[in-house]
């Protein structure tokens, strides 16, 4: 029998594994593709798992407490999951966000409450005006070093870091690694994660090697990407590193929608593709591969409408 739900907490995780077998088919692949579909999460993506466990982990060690004010730069995903996750529990939460955040994310940050900020807030160089004007990019980011200087000078404000914070990869060696690997009942050869932070990639990668060492681990970055790897992806020995352009990574998420009815944000369009190729291969056929479908096309329809033709 369904149980009733006390908190937003509860819906976190136990995402589905969906096998992408009409998908599969009509890409000749030799082997079998399980897609954990993240957008199933309360916020619409894998980020949930993360930021719940950084607010967590960051009450029990003392570092935060009701009416504190959590601190994120971020280009939208994890600054929804922790204001879904803060907020109830008594916190503010203040976003230095990424340039190029998709009109829906920046909405929904803002329906949450949550204030927007850029480096000339953490420089004290923003005027009233511009504070009292919606957000827009600024012509650039800020640094660690001025968000961390920024929450120095204000008391009661604290970085949450999700590149650095070791609670966000250890959500995954807790929950995504266990799920996958009782689901497929510990068959599953290779792993494909497309990486930002590289949380997943370290979570799941610890995890799961210790169960199968010979495991197989594909890193999935952006062709031409403009960030570097972070300190997560760069402590991974991943087997191979595949990058995906617009275009392909949009022509895979069509196809998913054709095949299978499902959705795909960006970075689960890229792991989809590179996930294809690798399946591809004949040398792995009868193999499972396990594809992280990190959050789903709801917060970029706006730049797919207006961008059907991407390089």
């Amino acid at each position: 029998m369904p149980k009733i739900i006390r908190t937003i907490d509860q819906l976190v995780g136990d995402t589905p594994l969906v096998g992408l077998a009409r998908y599969a088919r009509k890409h000749n692949c030799q082997a079998k593709i399980l897609a954990k579909l993240e957008y199933f999460n309360p916020t619409g993506s894998i980020k949930d798992r993360a930021a719940l466990n950084m607010i967590k982990m960051a009450e029990r060690l003392g570092k935060i407490r009701p009416g504190d004010t959590i601190v994120e730069q971020t280009g939208g995903n994890t600054g929804v999951a922790l204001a879904a996750f803060a907020i109830p529990r008594g916190y503010q939460v203040e976003i230095f966000l990424e340039r190029g955040a998709s009109p829906e994310r920046t909405l929904m940050l803002q329906a949450y409450g949550v204030k927007l900020l850029d480096y000339r807030d953490a420089l004290g160089t923003k005027t009233e005006e511009e504070r009292r004007a919606p957000w827009t990019d600024p012509d650039r980011e800020a640094t660690v070093e001025e968000i961390e200087a920024y929450c120095q000078a204000k008391p009661g404000r604290y970085f949450m870091h999700q590149a650095v914070n070791p609670y966000n990869p250890d959500a995954h060696i807790q929950t995504t690694g266990p799920e996958i690997w009782t689901t497929t009942r510990g068959a599953v050869d290779i792993l494909v994660v497309a990486a930002d932070t590289g949380g997943t990639l370290r979570g799941l990668s610890t995890y799961l090697r210790q169960r199968n060492p010979e495991l197989k681990i594909v890193l999935v970055r952006p062709r031409n990407a403009a960030r570097e790897d972070s300190q997560f992806t760069s402590e991974v020995p991943y087997d191979e590193r595949i990058e995906v352009g617009q275009r392909d990574a949009l022509n895979a998420a069509r196809e998913l929608i054709s095949t299978e009815g499902l959705l795909a944000g960006a970075s689960a369009a890229r792991a989809l593709c590179a996930a294809t190729q690798v399946a591809q291969r004949p040398e792995n056929a009868g193999k499972t591969i396990v594809v992280v479908m990190s959050d789903n096309s709801m917060k970029h329809l706006v730049a797919a409408a207006r961008r059907p033709d991407l390089p």
